[in-house]
């Protein structure tokens, strides 16, 4: 069983009533338990915080350090553009992790183009919403397992049913 963390940063708690064009209408809590249960299925423990407060996520990082988390799942929301500190965390504990954005930020303004994490990531999701957690979660989870799914050049219709939602159907490919 590996112990995986997701972190969300800013303004993330006001998921489902802020800007809904932008960001949907699924609620943060909706998105954890969701996250929460695929792990469980798969035997793997995921813990949850948000916070708006720069040094709190900063000490949860370093705190990952000393409880053997085995992989982080993280939107750093808008401290992806200004946070050296998280930055610096992840380095000093030397967790793997990915980095995941609702949005498209580089369809956005020109300032949120610029991560401070992406380049120190195992991986970068941005722009599929809620299922970019998902993915994510798969991700983490097939590093943590050390399937190399991600490496092996198989195609979505071998995707690992723990990657795949309720609602989806992956459809056959068409020849030629």
């Amino acid at each position: 069983m590996a112990k995986l963390l997701l972190l969300h940063g800013p303004n993330l708690n006001l998921l489902g009533k802020r800007e809904p064009a932008l960001y949907g209408n699924r609620g943060l809590a909706d998105i954890d338990r969701r996250l929460a249960t695929l792990a469980g299925e798969r035997g793997h423990e995921l813990t949850c915080f948000q916070s708006n407060a720069e040094h709190e996520l900063v000490e949860r990082i370093q705190m990952a350090g000393e409880q053997d988390i085995d992989f982080v799942i993280i939107n750093p929301a808008a401290f992806t553009h200004t946070s050296i500190a998280i930055r610096d965390a992840f380095l000093a504990v030397a967790i793997p992790f990915i980095e995941v954005h609702l949005s498209n930020v580089h369809r956005r303004e020109p300032f949120r183009h610029h991560s401070y994490l992406s380049d120190i990531a195992v991986g970068v999701i941005a722009g599929l919403g809620p299922l970019g957690y998902e993915l994510a979660l798969g991700a983490a989870m097939a590093h943590v397992t050390g399937d190399d799914f991600f490496h092996s050049g198989r195609g979505p219709e071998n995707m690992p049913e723990r990657m795949l939602t309720s609602q989806e159907t992956v459809l056959p490919r068409h020849a030629g």
